[in-house]
């Protein structure tokens, strides 16, 4: 039992993620997501390489879960319209690459999954409240 037990640091770290959820927007909720998505891959990349197979699959499961069970489920697909329907089916799209990536440790799947996550990300972070740009 005193085996699963968690260390103070990773109870610090789980009260740290809660308490960053707790208090987020939900642009900024959109972010997390993201970041916590491309950090996945990152990791299952990193395990890839090292030939870990069981860590590999756990990073990218966690991938998964934040692209469908996170970005795409928090579409709005009432009033998004077509940009919700296009996103919803990059989503999946990604799901799709990410799983073929697990199945046959392609580096260079998990790369343009990173990379279409990566630009949808940034281009997120340029809508947020505030940032936007007086016109020209």
């Amino acid at each position: 039992m005193f085996g699963m037990m968690r260390s103070p640091s990773q109870t610090y770290s789980t009260v740290s993620v809660d308490a960053a959820v707790e208090t987020a927007s939900p642009h900024r909720l959109i972010l997390m997501l993201f970041d916590g998505a491309i950090a996945a891959i990152s990791v299952a990349r990193i395990h890839m390489n090292a030939g870990e197979i069981e860590q590999k699959g756990l990073a990218i499961s966690k991938a998964i879960s934040l692209i469908s069970s996170g970005l795409q489920a928090s579409l709005d697909m009432e009033s998004g319209g077509d940009l919700a329907e296009r996103l919803s089916a990059l989503y999946e799209y990604m799901v799709q690459r990410l799983l073929f990536a697990n199945l046959k440790n392609n580096l260079a799947t998990l790369d343009e999954v990173y990379e279409l996550l990566t630009g949808l990300r940034d281009a997120w972070a340029q809508i947020a409240p505030g940032n936007q740009q007086a016109a020209a």
